[in-house]
């Protein structure tokens, strides 16, 4: 099956909202072997909109829109659906039951604009809606399909979870799609591709499959992506491309698919059964926010000190003040030092810290704007590293968190940096 995406609302066209519901829908009809031939966004106009739908239907055996179903008078949508498909509204008794009881655990009485929202077009299939008060629906032409969902995005996952993944998993036939996604950090793409080798050999002949890379400030992804007639033919596939990029590439792979940095080191901390405390001047506290985000980091995770300025560094860390004075607050020896002094500090196995010069002011030609130093200290030994990420303030304290991060994994891992 072919399918289009097709997202409704003047919010997506003037960048206020990020359209993170293409890639979801993307994600999910490939795992049931479902390709996104297209994707459309069109703003808040009915002739757009039936022009979209139109299109959609000649070419795809399967549109999927989402947004324009709200209650006020900018969500035409349901509108459009009734003008193209020739039919009119009527009242689902499931939907306005929902309505109302959606309101009665709020404690608020639904006004008419919110019983409204029960109204569906009378020749639907209605999606009905446990998380809101707006239901789907699903119209078939032709042996083709629409479905109109809410835009809010726990809302439309929960419609497509729920009812589109089951409803058309048994429809598509003949193939099926897998991904496999190799999240790296710490070597530039060119690097990295140069690391990986000629991609067609890595390929082979085989045209179902292929390699993607996707760049981003803190590493580039490799996505594997597989087409076979089975699950598992897809993922013998996978697992041969797999095996040959980590034999080259290895240890640049920090984790795959969903799981992020923090996620993986905190494994390794817990594994190991080891203690963490952080000393943060550049990064103002990303990287405990990075690590506390994991859910029971609290078994690794001892504290963090946020030491911005120079007094801080002395009075909270207890840093020499000779050290600032004489090689600067940017520097190894003071990366060492809050290292060291927050692993003894906070009677931890392992101190992180990081210093720097964010910008956009404040470089020299001796430490220009993006230089960032970052400090580990384990009972072994202290060392620093130093890094240069460039001129873009936001940029660099996300690249030093990641770098930092990345630096305790490879020590903890015996990886050569």
């Amino acid at each position: 099956m072919k399918a289009e995406i097709i997202s409704i609302g003047d919010e997506l066209l003037i960048g206020q909202v990020i359209n993170t519901n293409q890639a979801y829908l993307a994600e999910k009809l490939n795992s049931i072997g479902i390709a996104v031939h297209r994707m459309t966004t069109v703003g808040d106009e009915e002739a757009q909109i039936l022009e979209a739908f139109s299109r959609g239907l000649k070419d795809h055996d399967l549109v999927l829109v989402t947004g324009g179903l709200g209650p006020t008078h900018d969500d035409i949508t349901r509108t459009a659906v009734c003008r193209f498909f020739r039919t009119d509204l009527t009242v689902n008794d499931e939907a306005l039951a929902r309505v109302r009881s959606f309101f009665e655990r709020r404690g608020i009485a639904p006004r008419k604009i919110n019983e409204d929202q029960a109204l569906v077009p009378r020749t639907c299939t209605v999606i009905q809606n446990h998380h809101g008060t707006a239901p789907g629906f699903m119209f078939e032409r032709d042996g083709r399909f629409l479905i109109a969902m809410p835009g809010v995005p726990f809302e439309m996952k929960a419609m497509t979870d729920s009812f589109i993944l089951p409803t058309f998993a048994s429809k598509s036939t003949g193939s099926v799609i897998q991904h496999r996604t190799l999240k790296t950090t710490g070597i530039g793409e060119s690097f990295l591709a140069e690391q990986i080798g000629d991609v067609t050999t890595l390929l082979g002949t085989d045209n179902g499959i292929t390699l993607a890379f996707l760049p981003s400030p803190t590493g580039t992804r490799l996505r594997i992506t597989a087409q076979a007639r089975t699950v598992g033919e897809a993922a013998a596939k996978i697992s041969a491309v797999e095996s040959s990029i980590r034999a080259k590439a290895g240890k640049y792979i920090y984790a795959a698919d969903d799981e992020e940095l923090e996620q993986t080191l905190g494994r390794v901390l817990l594994d190991r059964h080891l203690t963490i405390a952080v000393a943060e001047s550049c990064t103002g506290g990303l990287i405990a926010d990075r690590i506390t985000d994991i859910p029971g980091s609290s078994a690794y995770f001892e504290r963090s000190y946020v030491t911005y300025s120079n007094e801080s560094k002395l009075a909270d860390l207890g840093v020499a003040s000779n050290l600032i004075r004489d090689h600067g607050a940017v520097s190894r020896e003071v990366a060492e030092a809050m290292a060291k002094c927050v692993r003894l500090k906070a009677n931890t196995d392992i101190g992180l810290s990081t210093t720097g010069i964010a910008g956009p002011a404040g470089g020299t030609p001796e430490k220009p704007v993006g230089l960032v130093w970052v400090g580990y200290s384990d009972r072994a030994g202290t060392l620093a590293l130093k890094f240069n990420f460039g001129e873009n303030r936001m940029r660099t304290k996300e690249r030093a968190a990641q770098a930092a991060l990345e630096l305790v994994r490879r020590k903890l891992l015996h990886i050569e940096s």
